[in-house]
């Protein structure tokens, strides 16, 4: 599974491969996770681009999958483990 980092803006963005689902993460300056996401292959950089202005962030770090199940369940352990700010607690 490739992993790729680029800055959390549009031409950041617009670099992310739309091949596969993945798993994102809106990290901070500093490394804190803020927001962590799935989005399905075809809808990658949209769906990120959805949280611009809305999610602080200084970079986003995506994780390709499979298959989009497999996406999810990596998403509930992450967000379990690491408690991201913006995510709802809970899922």
């Amino acid at each position: 599974m490739a992993e790729k980092e680029v800055n959390f803006n549009k031409s950041g963005i617009s670099q992310l491969p739309d091949n596969k689902p993945v798993l994102y993460r809106i990290k901070t300056e500093a490394g804190n996770e803020n927001y962590v996401g799935v989005a399905q292959k075809g809808r990658v950089q949209e769906r990120i681009t959805e949280h611009l202005g809305e999610i602080p962030g200084a970079k986003v770090k995506i994780e390709q999958f499979s298959s989009i199940e497999d996406a999810r369940k990596k998403e509930t352990n992450v967000i379990k483990r690491k408690q991201p700010k913006y995510n709802k607690q809970g899922k």
